[in-house]
């Protein structure tokens, strides 16, 4: 295991060059190459459009943050290349219980890879930043560059703090951490990971929190999305897909009954590429009752459901009543929880479910951005819901309705039609803070 850095320390004397807030193109989540790996397969030339979306409105970001250090992070970013000893890592290394996930050509394509350019721009307090080129290179700036926006509004609100205040702050965080993880002991079973990149504190914030959920945990610690610290401490690397793979494939389609059908043709060119556990769902890009109602058969075969934006236990229930009607069993079944969750929410669905189903949760913002309040007058360290979304494909435009309305992307007008096709059953709307 590495050395526990000295975080305020660091935090009082960084510089540019000791502290990079991103530093490998391996400090990201491991689904990213997952989708990566398929994406270049059959869509290397496809143009498409990620963006920054600020669901926070009243935080002005580009008030907070100077655009000079901005564009200096994002510029440094784009210099890394992956090492000889991560390659070696990513061909040789077990991920789910499979030798050689990925496939060579693919790990040979991936040895030079760079971060594409990007677009930034000052808009009434927020910044315009977006990511055009090919899917295959603008697909991987998501996590980095909400891991760079988030790390610097931390760093300027912790800005003009002395180093014993500093001390002070990160003794807290630890504190509130540690007492989170005595309470999660108390659940026999439990399986937890850490979600928590593109909205971290910092970088060296969330290897704290990863080396001390190894430590506190032990065996319920099953591992961690970030695939750089899973390399450095002998962690399982966690993830199966995400919403910008419907996303994609809905802005293609060519009718509204082709539309209708993405969902199903993802998961019919994910299960060519990968099996067991990662036969995982996310249902709810365009509803989870609309894609429950008109799913295959073959889909209730695969290992489990991420319910994402429903309150946790309406959505397990949601799922288990639909593995009831198709005939499954679901205690063979895997349910995993991610949305914005904390303490409170992984017990209230661990009480729900534990014996019903296999549980896994996914713990995010929550773990490694827990700082409101620990410092008086310092709202800059209140954690935000900041994303980076498809919004553009081949020109036309991406939509994601999301069983939470709140959480929606897109034109006005094609999110309506989008509503007409997959319907709103079944939303519920929800304050978004993470």
């Amino acid at each position: 295991m590495a050395t526990i850095p000295d975080i305020p320390t660091r935090v009082w004397n960084h510089t540019f060059k000791l502290d990079p807030i991103v530093r490998s193109l391996l400090d990201t989540d491991f689904y990213k190459f997952l989708m990566l790996q398929m994406i270049w397969d059959l869509h290397r030339d496809l143009p498409v459009t990620f963006s920054l979306i600020n669901r926070t409105t009243s935080v002005r970001i580009a008030d907070e943050i100077d655009e000079a250090e901005l564009r200096a992070q994002l510029d440094f970013a784009r210099t890394i290349r992956f090492s000889k000893r991560e390659m070696i890592w990513l061909a040789g290394n077990s991920f789910y219980g499979t030798k050689q996930i990925f496939r060579p050509d693919f790990l040979a394509w991936l040895e030079d890879f760079a971060l594409p350019d990007y677009e930034l721009k000052r808009a009434d307090g927020q910044y315009e930043l977006s990511f055009h080129g090919p899917w295959t290179h603008t697909t991987m700036w998501e996590v980095p560059a909400l891991a760079i926006v988030n790390e610097l509004r931390a760093r300027n609100a912790m800005r003009g703090l002395g180093r014993f205040a500093l001390d002070v702050l990160y003794a807290r965080a630890k504190a509130r951490t540690w007492e989170k993880v005595e309470r999660l002991k108390k659940l026999p079973g439990l399986k937890l990971s850490d979600f928590g990149t593109r909205r971290r504190h910092g970088f060296l914030w969330q290897r704290w929190c990863v080396e001390a959920l190894k430590e506190g945990l032990g065996e319920a610690f099953i591992g961690t999305s970030n695939v750089l610290l899973a390399m450095d401490n002998d962690l399982e690397a966690i993830g199966t897909n995400a919403h910008e793979l419907p996303m994609v494939y809905a802005a293609l389609a060519g009718d509204d009954a082709e539309l209708r059908q993405t969902p199903y043709r993802v998961l019919e060119n994910w299960r060519r590429y990968y099996h067991g556990n990662l036969l995982i769902v996310l249902p709810d890009t365009f509803g989870t009752a609309a894609f429950l109602r008109d799913a295959p058969d073959w889909i209730a075969d695969w290992t489990g459901f991420r319910p994402d934006s429903l309150p946790p236990v309406k959505g397990g229930e949601q799922i288990l009543a639909w593995w009831k009607e198709r005939g499954r069993d679901a205690r063979n079944k895997l349910l995993i929880f991610s949305d914005g969750m904390d303490v409170a929410e992984i017990e209230a669905a661990y009480r729900a479910f534990h014996g019903r189903a296999r549980l896994s949760f996914g713990w995010g913002t929550n773990l490694t951005n827990d700082f409101h309040g620990l410092v008086d007058g310092r709202s800059g360290l209140d954690a935000i819901s900041l994303v980076c979304k498809v919004t553009e494909v081949d020109g036309r435009p991406a939509v994601k309705l999301s069983d939470n309305p709140a959480k929606a992307t897109g034109t006005p007008e094609e999110i309506a039609r989008y509503l007409r096709v997959f319907g709103a059953e079944g939303f519920t709307e929800r304050k978004v803070v993470v």
